[in-house]
């Protein structure tokens, strides 16, 4: 079957521009979604919205990851917002958040909040620690990076491949934040940006990055992790509800992925790390429900096209992606 033919792809941005985009980043001031009613002067079905105390009111519990009392957060419908909700509660700069992992302390990125959470998960806030400028001699094509964004604008390193280039050196560690490659800045960047500016660097030469770590617990000084072990860390979160947070639109609570499409997700992000050198949860959650119900790979590579163009596929990603879930649909894992 001829995949993708006359698909037509935008190129992507060096750097997003979310201003362009109303709508990428949730709901704008004044536009709480399901978990604060309709949109300010809007009513469903020539009604009034509910009052507030008939509206769902999710509390979620927090702690700066090297330290904190614990803070309650609640009202936020994208990560964004999040980040705000607990730079408020600590009274932080929300540009000081980093990312957040799920009931551990620690810089699991096994852990790490992407784009669910249990609505009994326990929110760790890790913040800017030491700041450090590092050459690195790029002696392979590939450096072993996979990376990773926290939907806000700052890219950072998820997985370090054992024996790779980067691994090699100390100074780098799983969970540094990735500022500027060479003087460029990259605040503000997704992270197959980041990924592919990383991949076209020469090879045979040096380059600098600029990394911000996150501030580390006594416990966690002498760490460097390599991404983390799955099912390592304290499963505190027992609730099979969840709310997903999107990039594009209002979250919204909902029952736990399915077998299959926990499987599905996983493959595909997998196959992201593979072919881009980024690892995604949530994108790969938003690939999966665009294919679960697409009849052939065409129809796939449309719907990828018109939802998420700018990543540019190629079409034996899309090819593989379709496979991936339908090896999930029929059990072969």
């Amino acid at each position: 079957m001829p995949l993708g033919l006359g698909r037509r792809k935008k190129a992507p941005p060096l750097v997003e521009n979310e201003e362009a985009e109303p709508g990428r980043s949730g709901l704008g001031v004044g536009e709480p979604g399901p978990l604060g009613g309709s949109r300010a002067g809007e009513s469903q079905m020539g009604l009034p919205p509910p009052p507030a105390a008939l509206r769902p009111r999710l509390v979620f519990h927090t702690q700066l990851a090297h330290g904190s009392p614990t803070g309650r957060i609640e009202g936020f419908t994208n990560v964004k917002e999040l980040y705000g909700k607990i730079a408020e509660a600590f009274r932080l700069p929300a540009a000081e958040v980093m990312f957040c992992t799920l009931n551990t302390h620690k810089v699991d990125m096994d852990k790490l909040l992407g784009g669910q959470i249990g609505l009994e998960d326990f929110i760790f806030a890790h913040v800017k620690g030491q700041r450090k400028e590092v050459e690195v001699f790029k002696s392979e094509e590939a450096l072993g990076l996979t990376i990773t964004d926290n939907g806000a604008g700052y890219a950072f390193i998820k997985r370090i491949k054992e024996g790779s280039v980067i691994d090699h050196i100390q100074l780098i560690s799983v969970g540094d934040m990735i500022e500027a490659i060479n003087g460029q800045s990259l605040l503000g960047c997704r992270h197959y940006e980041v990924a592919r500016l990383l991949k076209e660097l020469p090879r045979g030469r040096t380059f600098t990055l600029k990394l911000t770590e996150p501030r580390k617990a006594f416990d966690m000084i002498s760490q460097r992790s390599a991404g983390g072990h799955p099912g390592s860390g304290p499963q505190l979160g027992t609730g099979r509800g969840t709310l997903r947070l999107r990039s594009r639109g209002p979250a919204t609570v909902e029952d736990l992925p399915s077998a299959f499409e926990e499987k599905a997700i996983e493959k595909v992000d997998d196959l992201l790390e593979s072919y881009m050198g980024i690892r995604d949860t949530e994108l790969a959650a938003t690939m999966v429900e665009l294919g679960k119900d697409k009849r052939n790979p065409d129809e796939l590579a449309e719907a990828l096209d018109e939802r998420l163009g700018d990543f540019a596929f190629p079409d034996e990603f899309v090819f593989d992606v379709w496979g991936a879930i339908g090896d999930a649909k029929v059990g072969r894992y």
